[in-house]
């Protein structure tokens, strides 16, 4: 952290939305420089503190400080158009610098003249457009495209030149929301590498772990209407909490029992005289005991897939197949297949063909040439990046159910929504009206209706928060068929996929290594086409030469992943197990936190030593796969 006066402060800052409180009585300090990812649940107010911060909305009460000198920038839902060319549009952001320019050439007097001319050194005006052109560049867009004019793009693309225009202001004080919902992985990483040596001070709402491990040096946490500030990554605030909340667990457990023992005594003994002076000490005793608050965790979504009866392989298989739009061929000469169990992650840049593919696998688009087999029983679930393309935004969840399960109640489509976070109220609301969360979260549940033997998954986690990413995560490594998932969170791919497909230059190829191979390849082609001298060059001293030393690489690493494979298999299970565990230890706690239980004394001792039975385990768990861990660890050192 940066020395000195925090440059945004937050002081008993409360917001409501009618009866709904989402902050209450918050304070933060941030300081000038501090990089800030902003988490919590979807719904628990991020946005909102944002629109606070920059005056969109004003609070209830409390007070937010920005020092006036201080320029704010916030990303905004709304997509640029219009006949500019994408770098103009870019440079027109910064709305003091088009009036300067423009001023420049009509000013006549020479001391406006030099004014003009200070503040535009001061801009640095005369790189602005390079400036420019470097951050569409890192955001996907060459040479040729920021020429083009802005209307020409879809409505995806052009947040990207809001994005564009945003980072290009370079604001004192940058407010990023979801700021890589519309980026694919390229652009993702490019992004994570720019935030990281950015020059003002970030607050960021985000819920790419990945982008919070790298890119910020702090936390901000929101949950039941308090926010909590951690120092350090995503990861670190994760462990940190996870200490914080087992040690509140452990003294309000003590507290309890001490409570259920004074309360005990005071029961038995207050009407005999020779006691009441005791029990009357007992009862100040509690009185003085004040409470350790409950930890509220919200209900969690089930985003498992059912079990499915299993196909002779091949599932799906292509052979010489072109692919396209009209007569324009998109991925010309493809030939894969697909098994059970099979785990592909599909790489590459936007508009290289990666959406065109998993539309052809799901039945959306027939081949132009060439060989499709699939089996005659297969079914497909298919997620698709885009969700108003699968649903009727003007009906709700429930009807929508209703019309996919045959014979079935509204009871049962209410239940099966259920399981996916949907309220009564929530499912009862028009789709079109429902959050971005709440529609991919909705066609999870369609998904699973079909019991697919293929979930092809383009961009799930796009407004997913961090604890339902987890869940599909663990979703997709429970489900028995086979997976095709595109998505610009590299850790989801990391979590799920054990091959890669590169989809690039019209072709679909297999690629051999994993995503730490694609992230050197791909910040190393972008060095090469930048006048950015990079922070740290690679040390190519041992690395072998031309195509046969990046061949013999893509092998290493191929031996590499295949020999570590049934390790990571058991560190996997062995995490599961830990998972398994702490959900029952949770469970447990929560019941030897009500003081109903203490009134059948038996009963709570049971609980009590069921609870010594799941800690004891839990410890074995945890020390067996740490051992794992540092066993594969190793493994991949040598």
């Amino acid at each position: 952290m940066v020395n000195g006066a925090p440059m945004l402060r937050i002081d008993n800052l409360t917001y409501r939305i009618g009866p709904r409180v989402l902050l209450e009585e918050v304070n933060a300090s941030v300081n000038v420089g501090d990089r800030v990812g902003l988490v919590g649940r979807n719904g628990t107010g991020k946005t909102t503190l944002l629109k606070l911060i920059c005056g969109d909305i004003g609070p209830e009460s409390g007070s937010i400080e920005v020092p006036r000198r201080w320029s704010i920038g916030i990303t905004r839902q709304e997509a640029p158009g219009g006949d500019k060319s994408l770098i103009d549009t870019v440079l027109a952001f910064d709305a003091e610098l088009v009036s300067l320019m423009a001023e420049s050439e009509t000013a006549a007097d020479p001391y406006r003249i030099a004014e003009i001319h200070t503040r535009l050194a001061d801009k640095d005006a005369y790189s602005a457009p390079s400036r420019a052109a470097s951050i569409l560049s890192g955001l996907g867009f060459d040479e040729a495209a920021q020429q083009r004019p802005c209307s020409s793009y879809s409505g995806g693309w052009r947040m990207r030149v809001a994005l564009a225009g945003l980072l290009f202001t370079q604001p004192e004080l940058l407010l990023l929301d979801e700021p890589t919902n519309h980026l694919d992985l390229e652009a993702t990483l490019w992004l994570e590498e720019y935030l990281k040596h950015y020059p003002g001070t970030i607050l960021m709402v985000s819920h790419d772990r990945d982008l919070l491990n790298r890119a910020v040096n702090a936390i901000l946490h929101l949950e039941n209407a308090k926010m909590t500030l951690y120092q350090g990554n995503y990861d670190r605030f994760e462990a940190t909490r996870r200490m914080q909340l087992e040690q509140n667990e452990k003294l309000r457990a003590k507290q309890m029992a001490r409570r259920a023992e004074l309360e005990g005594f005071i029961a038995r003994f207050r009407a005999k005289a020779s006691k009441a002076k005791q029990a009357q000490s007992r009862i100040k005793m509690l009185e003085r005991l004040q409470p350790i608050a409950e930890h509220h965790e919200e209900a969690s979504i089930d985003l498992s897939f059912p079990e499915i009866d299993e196909l002779a392989p091949p599932l799906y298989a292509l052979n010489h197949v072109n692919i396209g739009y009209g007569e324009r061929v998109v991925l010309h000469n493809i030939s894969l297949r697909l098994d059970n169990e099979d785990r592909i992650g599909i790489l590459g840049a936007n508009g290289n063909g990666k959406s065109t593919l998993v539309k052809l696998l799901a039945g959306r688009l027939a081949p132009m040439s060439g060989d499709v087999s699939r089996s005659s029983k297969l079914r497909i679930g298919y997620f698709a990046q885009h969700q108003a393309d699968e649903l009727d935004l003007s009906v709700t969840p429930v009807v929508e159910m209703m019309r996919r399960l045959e014979k079935a109640t509204e009871q049962q489509a209410r239940n099966h929504l259920g399981r996916f976070g949907f309220t009564q109220q929530r499912s009862q609301t028009q789709i079109g009206k429902l959050s971005g969360g709440e529609k991919a979260r909705l066609l999870f549940a369609l998904m699973t209706l079909a019991k697919p033997h293929i979930l092809l998954l383009d961009e799930p986690t796009n407004h997913l928060d961090m604890d339902t990413r987890e869940s599909l995560a663990q979703a997709i490594n429970a489900f028995e068929g086979a997976v095709v998932i595109i998505s610009h969170d590299p850790s989801i791919i990391e979590m799920t996929a054990d091959r890669l497909w590169l989809v690039e230059d019209g072709k679909v190829t297999s690629f051999e290594g994993d995503l730490d191979d694609y992230r050197t390849r791909t910040l190393q082609a972008r060095d090469k086409t930048s006048d950015k001298t990079p922070d740290k060059t690679p040390d190519k001293t041992q690395a072998p030469s031309g195509e046969d030393g990046r061949k013999a690489q893509r092998q290493k690493s191929a031996e590499r992943r295949q020999n570590l494979a049934p390790l990571k298999k058991k560190v996997d299970q062995a995490a599961a197990k830990v998972t398994r565990l702490e959900g029952e230890k949770a469970k447990l706690a929560a019941r030897l936190a009500d003081p109903k239980l203490y009134a059948d004394a038996a009963k709570a001792l049971e609980v009590q030593k069921e609870m010594g039975r799941i800690e004891k385990d839990l410890a074995e768990a945890e020390e067996a796969w740490m051992t794992l861990e540092g066993q594969l660890e190793q493994a991949a050192l040598n």
